[in-house]
């Protein structure tokens, strides 16, 4: 990647964490995010917040995990984020937030089911659950790549919700509709319970994502 690009891909990461924040997905140095750099990664530093972020602060990892000296202190989900770029060739960025409802359900360990269509935008007709485990340990990393299998989404249990797509735009606007979502199943579930959706009409949904949109 020339210098050029990876500047505008490190401002954008800065731009995409100002709108987590502002759109309230994220709080305070919660939440963090990644895009791949070539065979390595930036990912967001430690503990910094968003209006604090400058393209500068974003950190690179090196794909033998290697974090070349003189940088920031990258985030403690750093090898989550690795994770997921290693074995998902389709990923160019991740994004993991604390979005208010999104973190209810992983605190009541349940995932999202079939409450509406757009449960599609997971790339399945549910949101899966990651098991628990210790923030920035490398087992919660392998948990979150395999409810990650196949999907764009998970919630990770106790902690929050993470996305993944090809860019970081397409990631945030996942993010922003499964926390619309998790909103939208925890109503339901305030006045009784949700209808879902059958395996065969989410099955026709998903079949109509892969052309929704702008084709050209």
């Amino acid at each position: 990647m020339s210098a050029d690009k990876e500047a505008r891909l490190r401002s954008r990461m800065v731009e995409t964490m100002r709108a987590m924040d502002a759109r309230g997905l994220n709080r305070g140095t919660s939440g963090n995010l990644s895009a791949r750099l070539g065979e390595g990664m930036l990912v967001t530093p430690s503990g910094v917040p968003p209006e604090r972020l400058t393209p500068e602060a974003m950190v690179f990892v090196a794909a033998d995990d290697s974090i070349p000296a003189g940088q920031l202190k990258p985030s403690s989900e750093w090898r989550m984020h690795m994770q997921i770029l290693r074995r998902r060739p389709d990923v160019g960025a991740v994004v993991h937030c604390h979005s208010r409802h999104a973190t209810i359900l992983a605190c009541a360990g349940r995932p999202i089911p079939a409450v509406h269509y757009m449960v599609g935008v997971s790339g399945g007709p549910s949101v899966p659950l990651a098991p628990y485990a210790t923030f920035g340990s490398e087992e919660l990393a392998d948990l979150v790549v395999a409810a990650l299998d196949g999907r764009n989404a998970a919630l990770m249990a106790n902690h929050g919700q993470i996305t993944v797509a090809p860019t970081l735009g397409a990631a945030l606007m996942i993010a922003e509709e499964i926390e619309e979502q998790a909103a939208v199943y925890w109503g339901c579930l305030a006045i009784g319970g949700p209808n879902l959706l059958s395996d065969d009409q989410m099955d026709e949904i998903l079949v109509r994502f892969g052309s929704y949109g702008q084709t050209k």
